[in-house]
């Protein structure tokens, strides 16, 4: 018995040997093929790439302190002629106003008063910026679907994309039409016009002109219609816009409620203080008052944050 299951396990040994070799073999013989196949259809395959090149992921470099720093801060060097005022203006008078209130409260928060203005100056700092690009941003995607309804008919009546880019230079309010005149004048000194699109598709921030470039790209790679993809992204954009109208005026109610909520503890505090000096004078004036009075601003900042962030989501 014994005899016969060590038989049986040395046949089965070398059949799995076998079956090694045989497979191994197969699979050189395949990788030859396939590398023979390869060596003969490769100089005659026609490729052409097509690259929506306003969406191709842009390399992370390291960049220098003054640029991380100024990232802290909300600051984009490379749009900074986008902001309606000089952008050193904005940390300046931010560190102004933020020192002034803070002079004023220092003895309450002790030690933790050098902290809690930095981060304050920060926050100020970053949402002054943020507000000036998103009211830029807003008035671009408004007057966007006008500029490609321009485009449209100028290519329709056989005017060039570039002649019907330059109309949109000259008629088009701010900030559109200096856009698109920078653009032009790229063009015009020697810069393609896919790179010219794609950065001004990065400058504006806008997932609109990323579409803008890419139709505008792939049409000169392959062909087709301009007009009816640019016609029907006119229309997508005015949908939108109509739909984020109709969104604002629902959220009209939630609005004015955290308005009104934010206002009212204030209201309430001048209130007692005309009214009431010294039972309201306890929270400036007692240690404890000075716990509670920081518990409240805190309480009231972040409610009025979390309000802020929402009715933004539902809005987006």
């Amino acid at each position: 018995m014994l005899a016969g299951l060590l038989v049986l396990s040395c046949l089965s040994l070398l059949g799995m040997v076998v079956s090694g070799v045989l497979v191994s073999r197969m699979q050189r013989q395949a990788r030859r093929r396939d590398a023979r196949l390869a060596a003969v259809s490769v100089p005659y395959r026609v490729v052409r790439p097509l690259e929506p090149s306003a969406f191709r992921p842009r390399t992370h470099a390291r960049r220098p302190i003054a640029e991380r720093l100024a990232d802290l801060l909300g600051v984009d060097m490379a749009r900074a002629d986008q902001y309606q005022v000089p952008w050193w203006m904005v940390p300046i008078g931010a560190f102004i106003l933020v020192a002034s209130l803070f002079s004023m409260v220092a003895g309450f928060l002790g030690i933790l008063g050098f902290p809690v203005m930095v981060g304050v100056w920060i926050f100020l700092c970053r949402s002054v910026f943020g507000w000036m690009m998103d009211k830029r941003r807003n008035r671009q995607l408004q007057q966007f679907p006008d500029a490609l309804a321009m485009i449209v008919r100028s290519v329709g009546v056989g005017i060039s994309v570039m002649e019907a880019m330059r109309t949109v230079a000259r008629e088009a309010a701010e900030p559109t039409g200096p856009e698109f005149a920078r653009m032009a004048e790229q063009i015009s000194i020697g810069m393609s016009m896919e790179d010219s699109l794609r950065e001004m598709a990065m400058r504006s921030g806008l997932p609109e002109y990323r579409f803008f470039a890419t139709a505008l790209a792939l049409q000169a790679q392959t062909g087709g219609s301009l007009s009816g993809a640019l016609d029907g992204l006119a229309d997508v954009i005015r949908k939108r816009l109509a739909l984020k109208a109709r969104g604002h005026a629902l959220a009209s109610e939630a609005r004015a409620s955290a308005t009104v909520l934010g206002i009212l503890p204030v209201a309430l505090g001048l209130i007692l203080w005309v009214t009431n000096p010294s039972y309201i004078g306890t929270l400036f004036t007692d240690p404890a008052g000075h716990v509670l009075l920081g518990f409240a601003a805190v309480s009231l900042g972040m409610g009025i944050l979390v309000m802020r962030t929402i009715i933004r989501r539902t809005l987006s």
